[in-house]
C-alpha cells in the first residue's frame, strides 16, 4: 500500500515526462506569482506519501504546509465526506442551519483552551480569514482601533493580514495597507547577542513591546496583541512561555485581548491538540484562537473561538460568509478530530519530534553548518548557517538541499526571515521507517555538501 511505502524514484529525471508536460501546461495557464519549485504532479496520496503521474513515490515533509496532520486520503474522512455529499453539499449558515456546523462548534468550544467558562465558535474558509475575523471581533469587543503584531509573523495574504505579516515579499506593491497595525520584536533567542542571557533577552523583547505603546499606539487604543505560539514563516520559533506569561499580564493590565494564531500550530502538530494548551497549563491562555489548515483534513475550513462575552459584542452582519462552515468541511472536521483523539496523534507528534530531534542533535554536533534546531512536537525547524560562530544565514545551501531532496523522493520547504530554515511538517501518520528514510536522505545530502 502507498501509505506504507518508502520514497522511490523510477524515472531518469524528476520531473518525469508526464509531470514535465503538466508543469508546462501549468506555466501557460496559472499565474507564475503562485509559484512552485517542486518538480512533482500528484496522482494519488495516502498517509505521508504520494505518487506522481510518472509513478515516482515521494515522502511529504510539507503536508500542504501543515494541512495534512492526519495524512492524505484518510479512509474514514473520505467516507464521512462521501456520506455528507449524498445528503447535501452546502447550506449557508446565515440562511439554513445544518447540524454539522453546530456539532463542530460544540466540539471546538469544549476543547479549545481559550479564557472563559463558556466559548462560542464560528467558521470561515482559511487561516487568513480566521486571523482577520479574530481582529474584527477584538475591535468589536474593546471598541479600540489598533493591534500589535510581531517581527517574523505570517498571518495571511488578505489586505489586512498582509499588513500584519512581517515579511513584505508577501506584499510587494500592495500598499497602502490598513492603518492601526504596529509591530514589536518577537523573541528569536538563537539570534540574541552573544553573551546575553535568555532572561535579559526576554526583557529586551518586552521593552520592544512597551516602546510600541510609547511611540506608536497608547495601550488604551490597542484592541489586541496577535501572536503565533510557534512562528511558522518566521522560522519555526516557539514563543517562550515566560514571555507569553508577561504578554498575558500586559494584556490584562491594559485591557487588551490576546489572540493566538493557531492556523499552522493547531490540531496535534505541537504535541497537544492546540499549542495554546501549553499556555493554559501555565495559566496564560489566550482570549481568542484563530485556526485552520489541518482542521478539515484537506477541505478548506477555518475557525475562530472566543469566550461568550467577546462574541456577544460583535454587531450582526460583521462576521459570517457564504462558504464558512460548509457541510462537507464540517463533516470532515468532525471525523478529523475524532481520529486525532482516538489515535492519540498529539502523543505521536511528540514521538516523531523526539525521533527527528535526536538526529538533528547528532548533526548539530557534527556539522558546522547546522546552527540550531527548535520546535514543539512535530513542528521543527532546522537552521543552516555558514558557521556556528558567525551564524551567517545560508539560504542558498537550503535551496540546494531542498532541490536535491526532491530528486530523491523527499519534499521539504524552507522558511525563516532569511529563508535558511528547513521546516518539518510531515503528516503525523508517517511510519517510523518513513521518518528514518527522510532523515537518511537529508543526512546524505548534508554530508555530501560538507565533505
Amino acid at each position: 500500500m502507498l501509505r506504507d511505502a518508502l520514497p522511490k524514484i523510477i524515472t531518469n529525471t524528476v520531473p518525469g515526462p508526464k509531470a514535465a508536460a503538466l508543469l508546462a501546461r501549468r506555466h501557460q495557464a496559472v499565474p507564475d506569482a503562485i509559484g512552485t519549485i517542486y518538480p512533482t504532479v500528484i496522482k494519488r496520496g495516502e498517509g505521508a506519501m504520494f505518487e506522481d503521474v510518472d509513478g515516482n513515490i515521494f515522502l511529504d515533509w510539507v503536508g500542504g504546509v501543515g494541512v495534512l496532520n492526519i495524512g492524505y486520503s484518510h479512509p474514514e474522512v473520505v467516507k464521512a465526506v462521501q456520506e455528507q455529499a449524498g445528503k447535501y453539499f452546502h447550506a449557508m449558515a446565515n440562511i439554513v442551519t445544518h447540524e454539522g456546523y453546530i456539532a463542530l462548534a460544540e466540539k471546538i468550544n469544549a476543547i479549545a483552551p481559550v479564557r472563559g467558562r463558556k466559548s462560542r465558535t464560528f467558521f470561515i474558509n482559511s487561516g487568513a480569514e480566521a486571523d482577520e475575523n479574530a481582529v474584527k471581533i477584538a475591535k468589536a469587543y474593546t471598541k479600540r482601533p489598533n493591534i500589535i503584531v510581531f517581527s517574523g509573523a505570517f498571518h495571511g495574504r488578505t489586505l489586512m493580514t498582509m499588513a500584519m505579516t512581517a515579511k513584505k515579499s508577501y506584499a510587494l506593491g500592495m500598499g497602502p495597507f490598513p492603518d492601526g497595525v504596529y509591530r514589536a520584536e518577537f523573541p528569536y533567542l538563537y539570534r540574541k547577542p552573544e553573551g546575553v542571557t535568555d532572561a535579559d533577552a526576554l526583557a529586551y523583547y518586552l521593552k520592544s513591546l512597551e516602546e510600541v505603546f510609547m511611540y506608536s499606539s497608547p495601550a488604551e487604543y490597542v484592541a489586541a496583541i496577535v501572536v503565533e505560539p510557534l512562528q511558522g514563516e518566521g522560522g519555526f520559533i516557539p514563543a517562550p512561555l515566560p514571555w507569553i506569561k508577561a504578554l498575558r499580564k500586559i494584556c490584562d493590565d491594559k485591557g487588551i485581548l490576546l489572540i493566538a494564531d493557531e492556523v499552522q500550530s493547531g490540531w496535534c502538530r505541537t504535541g497537544r491538540m492546540f499549542a495554546t494548551d501549553y499556555w493554559k497549563d501555565a495559566g496564560c491562555e489566550p482570549d481568542i484562537i484563530a485556526t485552520a489548515k489541518s482542521i478539515g483534513g484537506g477541505i478548506p475550513l477555518g475557525a475562530v473561538v472566543a469566550r461568550e462575552e467577546i462574541m456577544a459584542a460583535v454587531p450582526s452582519g460583521v462576521i459570517g460568509g457564504t462558504f464558512g462552515g460548509n457541510a462537507l468541511a464540517c463533516a470532515a472536521a468532525l471525523k478529523v478530530i475524532q481520529i486525532m483523539e482516538r489515535d492519540h496523534l498529539a502523543d505521536r507528534a511528540n514521538e516523531i519530534g523526539h525521533r527527528v530531534c535526536t538526529r538533528y542533535e547528532k548533526w548539530k554536533q557534527e556539522f558546522d553548518i547546522i546552527g540550531d534546531y527548535r520546535g514543539l512536537g512535530a513542528m521543527i525547524g532546522l537552521e543552516f548557517v555558514h558557521t556556528k560562530k558567525d551564524k551567517e544565514p545560508y539560504p542558498e545551501l537550503v535551496s540546494t538541499i531542498i532541490h536535491e531532496a526532491s530528486q530523491r523522493g523527499l519534499i521539504m520547504e524552507n522558511c525563516g526571515v532569511y529563508d535558511n530554515v528547513i521546516r518539518f511538517l510531515c503528516p503525523l501518520v508517517a511510519t517510523d521507517a518513513q521518518i528514518d528514510a527522510g532523515l537518511d536522505i537529508l543526512e546524505s545530502i548534508i554530508r555530501n555538501k560538507v565533505l
